[in-house]
């Protein structure tokens, strides 16, 4: 069903899942080749974008090896069947549904369900998420993920909502194992005006500074 598998290591490499949502299939694969050179390696495209299951098929298709390529805003076995059908290699999910978390375990897909209090965070782990998207971030900010690590510390936290350019590395000090990125990457106005340049001078701006803190903190 799958075209290929999620790869943890290619992830670890740049641990930041760029969100795709509300793009066309032609805007996205626009902006792929330019996400690609910066360094990016994973990409989720949201089940609640028009047509999202054609985009991660065709997606597929064409970066097969290049990306990790998932499906984000899974809430249901539905979409959850959906994503997988289209060939989704991992999915997010805003909110614990036991079902699906189990289901993609079954399947050996790998699962980041959305939770944010240390009881759900710990649920969603217990059942056997991959890691824990910690949903939405900006509320508590970075210091909800450096409280959060103390008593969970085997638990891989991936914090979603208000990343950007100056905190981002804010939340990985704090002891994120990864960051999900939407707006903050993708900027719509840029990709509808078709200002390639100044979207890829974001890209790689953002790539750089996460990739010179892997390196300077020694995090493969």
């Amino acid at each position: 069903m799958n075209k290929n598998i999620f790869s943890l290591q290619k992830f670890s490499t740049l641990p930041v899942i760029g969100i795709i949502r509300g793009l066309t299939l032609e805007e996205t694969l626009g902006i792929l080749p330019y996400y690609i050179k910066a360094g990016f390696t994973t990409v989720e495209i949201t089940m609640n974008t028009p047509h999202a299951e054609q985009m991660i098929r065709v997606i597929t298709d064409q970066y097969e090896g290049l990306l990790n390529i998932g499906a984000g805003t899974v809430c249901t076995d539905k979409e959850l069947d959906s994503a997988l059908e289209a060939g989704a290699q991992f999915i997010v999910m805003p909110i614990i549904n036991e079902s699906v978390i189990k289901s993609c375990v079954q399947e050996k897909i790998p699962v980041f369900p959305g939770a944010y209090t240390a009881t759900e965070i710990f649920q969603a782990w217990a059942l056997g998420a991959t890691m824990v998207k910690v949903f939405p971030a900006s509320s508590l900010g970075p210091e909800h993920i450096k409280d959060l690590r103390g008593p969970l510390n085997q638990i891989k936290l991936v914090p979603v909502g208000g990343i950007n350019f100056d905190n981002c590395l804010d939340y990985m000090k704090a002891g994120a194992s990864g960051l999900g990125i939407g707006s903050q990457l993708f900027d719509t106005q840029k990709i509808r005006d078709k200002n390639w340049e100044d979207l890829s001078n974001t890209l790689e701006l953002f790539a750089n500074k996460m990739k010179k803190y892997l390196e300077n903190n020694n995090i493969h």
